[in-house]
């Protein structure tokens, strides 16, 4: 096990007294801390015979990393806060993040249809949905992947122009990444740029996020950790159609904890980027507990396990679901537990904040393995957090 604690730069740690307290733990209690970590970590790990582990913390404006096992079996390179691990559907919130940054500049509007973007789908009933309905999975039913007979842009287009909604627009939630990967199409055609660029450049660099990708480049793939299916397998991510706009991002934890920050408004942004980010938050739709954001979801703080493992369940993803819609839509909420998971073939990830709080949690993992004991292994820990927090008032 690698543990460093780092401070955040961009944020002053007087500014989280208020609420916190600091969160410089007596020694004792830190440990504590850190026996959680580990505890739930090699538990995980044993359990499902995870190769290697990164967890990474916000606290506050403090960063705490925590590595266990290998990035690769073979050559037996240690896990660190610098190896970089595929996130598969966590990649979403990038997506909808650059179409709230799109909007922020002036580029698009969430409540244009894709037609607006794409004449040659104009007059088509996608035609006929709104860009937040695309980010929130409520276009009408799109399947949770690409057909696999599409190969090619041609042929997305042509699948799309013949699409036909199971349901009407806003009312059931259908989990699907043609649904997201259609807003990344709009977004990147908005910004008069390819998708993959507008990604890298105009939100990775801006974040200061300097070891995400699309496309691993051949400089950091000693970084890039090898990923293990279900048959402990080697395997990496195969990309399709809409692999880059729905589950492409390739990151570390050291990253992604820097984007956990920015969505608690604790790093020095762009005013656009950070209206952007916060854009991301509001509430769309109600699905039983879970209120619907911008491809993030959220709940009311403090979350129940049962209703995390809910909303994060097989079923949620694999079905569809009706849904109220807030009107208006709900401004983004301080007092929630907001949560993604992401998988590829190979890999497994989690990310989770508590904005009130200033506490989240990303955990990266090389091998696909349940949602359950993602969804276990970070509720233990930032209940853990939030009560040595509170206990220090």
């Amino acid at each position: 096990m690698r543990l460093i604690k780092k401070l955040s730069t961009g944020w002053l740690l007087v500014a989280c007294v208020a609420s916190f307290n600091s969160y410089a733990m007596p020694s004792a209690r830190k440990a504590d801390m850190d026996a959680v970590v580990k505890n739930a970590a090699e538990d995980a790990m044993r359990q499902h015979g995870i190769p290697g582990l990164a967890i990474a913390i916000a606290a506050g404006g403090e960063q705490w990393f925590y590595s266990y096992g290998v990035a690769s079996k073979k050559t037996e390179q240690k896990i660190t806060e610098d190896t970089i691990f595929e996130i598969g559907s966590v990649s979403k919130t990038f997506t909808a993040t650059l179409a709230t940054y799109a909007q922020a500049n002036g580029q698009l509007s969430l409540t244009d249809s894709p037609g607006k973007y794409l004449p040659q789908l104009r007059g088509t009933s996608l035609d006929k949905v709104t860009l937040v309905n695309l980010g929130t999975h409520t276009a009408g039913g799109f399947p949770l992947q690409v057909p696999d007979a599409i190969g090619n842009t041609g042929q997305l287009m042509d699948y799309f122009k013949a699409w036909q909604p199971a349901h009407v627009a806003g009312t059931e939630r259908s989990y699907a990444n043609p649904s997201i990967g259609m807003l990344g199409v709009v977004v990147a055609k908005s910004m008069k740029m390819p998708f993959e660029e507008a990604m890298e450049q105009q939100l990775f660099r801006r974040l200061g996020m300097f070891d995400s990708f699309i496309n691993v480049p051949a400089g950091k793939m000693p970084l890039y950790a090898q990923g293990y299916n279900r048959n402990d397998e080697p395997v990496r991510l195969n990309p399709g159609v809409l692999a880059a706009e729905a589950y492409g991002v390739k990151t570390s934890a050291k990253d992604l904890i820097r984007f956990v920050e920015a969505n608690m408004g604790l790093l020095s942004l762009d005013e656009k980027l950070q209206r952007a980010i916060t854009g991301t938050h509001t509430g769309y739709y109600k699905l039983g507990a879970m209120t619907q954001d911008l491809i993030w979801e959220q709940y009311s703080y403090p979350a129940t396990l049962n209703a995390l493992l809910e909303g994060n369940s097989a079923k949620m993803a694999l079905e569809s679901h009706a849904v109220v819609e807030l009107k208006p839509p709900q401004p983004p909420q301080k007092e929630v537990w907001i949560n993604k998971t992401g998988s590829t073939n190979g890999f497994g990830a989690y990310v989770a904040f508590v904005p009130a709080k200033k506490i989240g949690i990303v955990v990266l993992a090389n091998k696909n393995y349940p949602n359950e004991s993602r969804v276990r292994l970070a509720h233990q820990i930032l209940v853990q957090l939030d009560c040595c927090a509170r206990a220090r008032q």
